[in-house]
């Protein structure tokens, strides 16, 4: 197998274009926040009907087909907290694209590392390990790296990202290991 043909190479073929080329992370984080949905749009739209019972009609009408759209899923609402909880089950899964994930102004509440449990843990191909965290989340370890004892269900897990996209796991006080979420 060629370099070219590994997978990924192409992006980090473009990765490195894109900083030859002199363009900043900065320059890609100034994207526009995405528009506002159609069905909230138009609740909006009804504080400028200037008479007041046409304004309360406009409001139940919109109201109403937000919660339609809703009920439908064509619509999800949720606030801070839900997503911090969403960017919590999502770490180790890259989602950059979207703004609640990372691509938009609040990167500044982004997680750093994770800070969790072991539900169970196995070893694979001989020196390998594979386990899954309180959530559900099940990481695997990706290098060489052979840890004094095997993880177990209870014991502390620290996960956090390292370069290009790796993330490191300390399990119980060992040294750290190199993982990727599997699922």
């Amino acid at each position: 197998m060629t370099a070219m043909q590994r997978p990924g190479t192409a992006m980090l073929a473009g990765a490195c274009a894109l900083i030859m080329l002199g363009v900043s992370p900065a320059s890609a984080k100034e994207k526009d926040l995405p528009p506002t949905p159609a069905q909230v749009q138009q609740v909006y739209d009804c504080r400028a009907v200037a008479d007041p019972a046409a304004r309360l009609a406009c409001f139940d009408r919109q109201v109403a087909a937000l919660q339609q759209a809703e009920v439908a899923r064509d619509i999800t609402i949720f606030d801070r907290a839900s997503a911090q909880k969403a960017r919590r089950g999502l770490f180790g899964f890259t989602l950059r694209d979207l703004p609640f994930f990372g691509g938009g102004d609040d990167d500044k509440e982004q997680i750093q590392r994770l800070e969790t449990t072991i539900s169970w843990a196995r070893r694979y191909d001989y020196d390998k390990v594979r386990f899954e965290i309180e959530d559900g989340a099940v990481w695997a370890q990706t290098d060489q790296v052979i840890l004094t004892r095997d993880p177990k269900a209870g014991d502390k897990v620290l996960i956090y990202p390292g370069a290009m996209g790796s993330y490191f796991a300390e399990i119980g006080g060992q040294k750290r290991i190199r993982v990727r979420r599997e699922r």
